[in-house]
């Protein structure tokens, strides 16, 4: 069994709306045996995997998994259920799953649910690695194997802190994603972008930062503002730290200077011998060390975030309870085996370190790691109560005195931090802290929330909450309008056409699309922009105050959408385009991929649909938000019907763009006003501007900005480049365009008939990664249409052979009744427009469906420049009501 290929899904796609991995395997040898057929596989697998037995499998109940391997099921399908259950072993809930069959002769996928993205292929790779060796009868390292995955997670997993933000944005339906591996989340969308790291808010200053580090810094700060803190100097020698203790009087404290998690600290030190050791313990961690007075009492850490405490715990030191049989060593091991306990902060507790600072804690004790405490004695194996060393905490939120309170947002305050953890120590929180009582001994900038999460006594605070309510407050926004459009035609025209409507209420507006991606103005990247990556480009982008992205059926497959849910999603259309590609065979599986598009659009928002279209049937039931509907025909029976149901729906009527909104008609303006129907010729650009109206009346823009963007829409190669775009060259015309399947030739062509030319003269050709019947459809058509022909082939053959495709359409040409004498293949692009356009007779319209727009505009433009034609380039359509926008070389 091989894998050929494995791929992360980072969000909706078009297996589930969670994160998946798809692997694509070869069964090889195993193609056509079942699990029944390989004498104890069944047996050793469920033996190293008890928990495959609860797995409902596809039939829907609790051990259906079991009941299909002794069916006899094949290795793929094993593999998938093994995949989550590897997941499942590492503390992930997990359950969706699926194999389906690829390829002949023994090509599988399979796809399972996620959520360590970082580590997912690698739960599928073990699967595979584990269930081939289990048919071959051979041996399986399943600890070493275990232990492997285990490293992974644990290096990889999110701590407590960063989770809880991130389920609490998640709850919030904030957007939210990991930035690298560590614990970077980025917050919302556009122009509400937000950074948190950990605990700390991307609004608080590196200068705060390093304020609460240097805990010499912070303790005078707060002395200077009459915080009660203990007395402490920097000493730079074990000496000189022996000499900061006599004139502070012992007991006394030595902590790293800029020390955290409670490393190298250690407190209660009543003599020389004991601080000269506990000095050179710290000097492990840094150089400079804190030689400070000790306050008695107990250890408080207060969650302050803004204005207000969040959180307050009491920290109590790791300890063991003596039996009177087992050392501390053996005792520590045991409670190490709590369930609770994890390495680092994977789990609510942390495992206790026996390490140089616990065994010295236990020698100022008279013990050894091997000591036998006696039955019912406390041994404490440290004096600090840190969480990352092994301590526990209580939860005290309700105790805490007003003006602990208070004193704990000074604090924070003063150190210029928004999130802050303040360690106070004093007997009881619940009363007044004052300079004969306690103290603040710290600050803390990137304050843990585990103890606050997890304690082991009292209630959990959810202060990952007061924290989001800091970073986005009640009512504050936190993403942008999101408009996603797919379809097989016309979807980058409808992208530019809403874009262009919503830049004229002053929003900076993110676009993707065929031609780029734009911000604003600006175009920042160049080429077919539709997938996962450019929305992010956009997302992503803090000048963003509105997205609108056009999201291809090629991204959607391979990566998925590049954001949870839109505002707005439409549907332009579903032709047969693409079909034979990545799995995609029938025009009801395209409908399935292009659904997602309104799947995946919030409950409040709108899915736009297309009622003419065949495969709306098969798409309007998978809409789960509001509905609009748009159409040629207003006779259509869905529209009728949606409109008697109090539905929305954008019409054409007797010439008028009409908005039919709870049982009224509102008329928006004439089809003759939008330049880019050429007065209704074009019919594709008619529901293009319905698809497009429908969308923005969706967005809540109103009325006269849509008629007033519609109108100044043009079709040129600025607003509309290579799409309808048509040149006047004196005795002959030249459209643009980028029909590239049947569908689309249809419409281009039915407009072109529609100018009445002399001749109308074909340069076409087709992508090559279309199937062979739509590549000799085309050509069928252009046989029928075009009285010249010059067939091309792209630069990017797509897997074809030279020639290959010209072979195709010149059939397909021939097929429709073309002459030979009227056919001529020029496979380069260029030199067959310029043949074309030196061979045009007056009268001429010569339509080019093109692979790369610019070269073709600049041959046009060139030609149009030579002094011995004598012409100028003129973008046609009739406009009377915008003369005034229009260049003087415009026709009118």
């Amino acid at each position: 069994m091989r894998i050929m290929e494995i791929t992360n899904y980072s969000g909706r796609n078009i297996f589930c709306h969670k994160p998946v991995t798809k692997m694509v395997i070869d069964l090889e040898e195993f193609a056509e045996i079942s699990t029944k057929q390989l004498p104890g596989f069944n047996e050793r697998l469920l033996n190293m995997f008890p928990g495959l037995k609860s797995h409902f499998c596809s039939t829907g109940y609790e051990g259906g998994f079991v009941d299909r391997l002794q069916e006899g099921t094949l290795l793929s399908h094993v593999t998938e259920h093994l995949a989550l259950e590897l997941q499942s072993i590492m503390g992930y809930t997990v359950y969706y799953g699926k194999t389906r069959f690829l390829e002949e002769p023994s090509i599988y996928y399979i796809v399972y649910e996620h959520i360590n993205e970082l580590c997912a292929m690698e739960f599928g790779r073990a699967a595979a690695e584990i269930i081939s060796a289990l048919a071959r009868n051979e041996s399986v390292l399943l600890e070493e194997i275990l232990d492997w995955l285990r490293s992974l997670t644990l290096e990889s997993d999110l701590g407590p802190s960063t989770q809880a933000i991130w389920d609490e944005a998640r709850t919030r339906q904030i957007p939210v994603r990991r930035l690298g591996q560590d614990s970077l989340l980025q917050l919302g969308h556009g122009k509400h972008l937000r950074l948190i790291e950990a605990s700390l808010p991307d609004t608080t200053s590196c200068i705060a930062v390093d304020l609460a580090k240097n805990k010499e810094v912070t303790n005078a700060m707060l002395r200077e503002n009459g915080i009660p803190v203990p007395e402490g100097y920097m000493a730079c020698s074990e000496d000189e730290a022996v000499l900061l203790a006599k004139q502070l009087g012992y007991p006394i404290v030595i902590k790293p200077l800029n020390g955290n998690q409670g490393k190298g600290v250690m407190s209660n030190i009543d003599n020389e011998k004991l601080l000269r050791r506990a000095y050179r313990i710290a000097c492990r961690y840094t150089d400079q060390i804190i030689v400070e007075e000790y306050i008695p009492g107990n250890d408080y850490r207060i969650l302050v975030v803004g204005d207000k405490v969040s959180a307050a715990a009491e920290r109590k030191p790791p300890c063991i309870l003596g039996d009177g049989i087992h050392s501390i060593k053996e005792l520590v091991e045991a409670e190490n085996n709590n369930p609770h306990r994890g390495e680092g902060h994977e789990k609510p507790l942390t495992k206790i370190k026996l390490d140089s600072v616990a065994k010295e804690s236990l020698a100022r004790s008279g013990l050894t790691e091997d000591s036998v405490p006696k039955f019912g004695e406390i041994v404490y194996l440290r004096e600090n109560g840190n969480l990352s060393t092994g301590g526990s905490a209580r939860d005290c939120t309700r105790e805490i005195h007003p003006s602990n309170k208070a004193l704990a947002v000074k604090a924070a305050k003063i150190i210029g931090l928004e999130v802050a953890g303040i360690d106070m120590v004093i007997d009881d929180i619940s009363h007044p802290l004052t300079p004969q009582n306690g103290a603040i001994i710290e600050v803390n900038a990137v304050p843990g929330l585990r103890m606050h999460l997890y304690p082991a006594e009292g209630q959990p605070q959810n202060v990952a909450a007061d924290i989001l309510d800091l970073i986005y407050p009640e009512g504050a926004p936190f993403s942008i309008p999101i408009i996603s459009i797919t379809g097989s035609n016309g979807k980058t025209t409808v992208t530019r056409m809403i874009s262009h409507v919503l830049s004229l209420t002053g929003k900076k507006v993110g676009m993707t699309c065929s031609s780029g991606t734009y911000i604003g103005e600006e175009c920042v990247s160049k080429g077919d922009n539709t997938g996962l990556l450019s929305a992010h480009s956009v997302l992503y982008n803090k000048e963003v105050e509105t997205a609108v992205l056009e999201t291809a059926r090629g991204g959607i497959i391979r990566k998925g959408l590049g954001y949870d849910t839109a505002d707005v999603g439409i549907i332009v259309n579903v032709s047969e385009d693409h079909l034979g590609l990545d799995g995609i065979d029938t025009l009801e599986e395209m409908a399935f991929v292009k659904a997602l598009i309104v799947e995946a659009v919030k409950p409040q928002g709108y899915a736009i649909l297309n009622a003419d279209d065949d495969m709306v049937v098969h798409i309007n039931q998978r809409v789960q938000c509001n509905l609009i509907y748009f159409s040629r025909n207003r006779d259509n029976p869905l529209i009728e019907d949606h409109i008697i149901q109090g539905g929305t729906a954008v019409v054409f009527e007797n010439g008028i763009v009409l908005i039919y909104h709870q049982y009224q008609p509102i008329p928006l303006l004439s089809i003759n006003e939008i330049p880019i129907t050429f007065d209704g010729k074009a019919i594709c650009n008619v529901e293009n501007s319905l698809a497009a109206v429908a969308g923005l009346f969706a967005l809540g823009i109103d009325n006269p900005t849509i008629r007033s963007g519609l109108r100044s829409f043009k079709p040129d190669p600025v607003a509309n480049a290579g799409r309808f775009n048509l040149f006047d060259l004196g005795g002959f015309q030249v459209l643009l365009d980028y029909g590239h399947n049947p569908s689309g030739y249809h419409s281009v062509l039915e407009f072109a008939k529609s100018l009445n030319a002399g001749r109308l003269v074909g340069v076409i050709g087709m992508p090559g990664d279309r199937i062979d019947r739509m590549i000799y459809e085309v050509g069928e058509i252009s046989g029928r249409t075009f009285s010249q022909i010059y067939i091309k082939e792209d630069t990017d053959l797509r897997g074809r052979k030279p020639g290959e495709v010209a072979d195709l359409l010149y059939q397909g040409v021939l097929g429709g009744g073309a002459h030979t004498g009227n056919i001529e293949i020029i496979c380069s692009e260029i030199d067959a427009l310029r043949t074309a356009i030196y061979n045009a007779f007056p009268g001429d319209l010569i339509v080019m469906f093109y692979e790369n727009f610019e070269p073709s505009l600049e041959l046009i433009e060139k030609f149009i420049n030579e002094p011995v034609k004598n012409v100028y380039p003129y973008y046609i359509y009739q406009e009377p009501d915008i003369a005034s926008y229009l260049p003087t070389h415009f026709i009118h």
